[in-house]
């Protein structure tokens, strides 16, 4: 598996376009957050969610699938964000947090009859301009914690999904701290659904 080194607090354009360049060619990649490090593909390939799905032994059809998008323009097309739901996610975005909504229909079809997305901004440099410069979404799911390894360090994540992952993305020490989840399908009535990094005052 290559690997691609970011730090400090500029992005390296010239491996971002590499990175943006793989995810578009429906490869899986192993990328930091502001919480977990992350396996990600193109949300808009099928092929490549399929594959992503199989690696981490999710049923699309039962377990929430998130994508993490740069900023609210991007969700806005993925995901249906009322008034009152936009002034939450507002206050905590950029952050650790997956607000799940309602699902638009530009999803493509593993996401057809789900009514549901997980929607991630994380403050994270990488993360967001991996969105940017492939002008799509990341289907994103955090890298398996149970495992022995160190998941947050980016050369034992890179051992151990190089059967699996194309390329990954180092941005630095990660975290074992999942994203707080938090249920927006109905914006008049929050729920918590897991504790995780983030506070969020109701």
């Amino acid at each position: 598996m290559d690997i691609l080194r970011f730090y400090g607090s500029t992005v390296d354009e010239r491996n971002m376009a590499i990175a943006a360049d793989c995810l578009t060619r429906g490869q899986i990649i192993v990328y930091p957050t502001d919480t977990l490090y992350a396996l990600g593909c193109d949300a808009l390939n099928p092929h490549a969610i399929e594959a992503l799905c199989r690696i981490k032994g999710i049923d699309p059809d039962k377990n929430l699938l998130s994508i993490v998008c740069d900023d609210f323009a991007r969700a806005a097309e993925y995901a249906r964000i009322d008034n009152r739901a936009f002034r939450i996610m507002k206050a905590a975005l950029p952050g650790p947090y997956t607000f799940i909504l309602p699902a638009s229909t530009k999803l493509p079809k593993v996401f057809k009859g789900r009514k549901s997305v997980g929607i991630r901004i994380p403050d994270n440099d990488v993360a967001r301009a991996l969105v940017r410069q492939a002008e799509r979404p990341v289907l994103t799911t955090s890298v398996d914690t149970t495992a022995d390894f160190d998941c947050t360090d980016a050369d034992s994540l890179s051992l151990h999904y190089d059967n699996f992952a194309d390329l990954m993305l180092d941005g630095g020490p990660g975290t074992t701290v999942p994203s707080t989840i938090i249920d927006l399908t109905d914006s008049s009535n929050p729920v918590l659904v897991r504790q995780g990094a983030g506070e969020f005052n109701f």
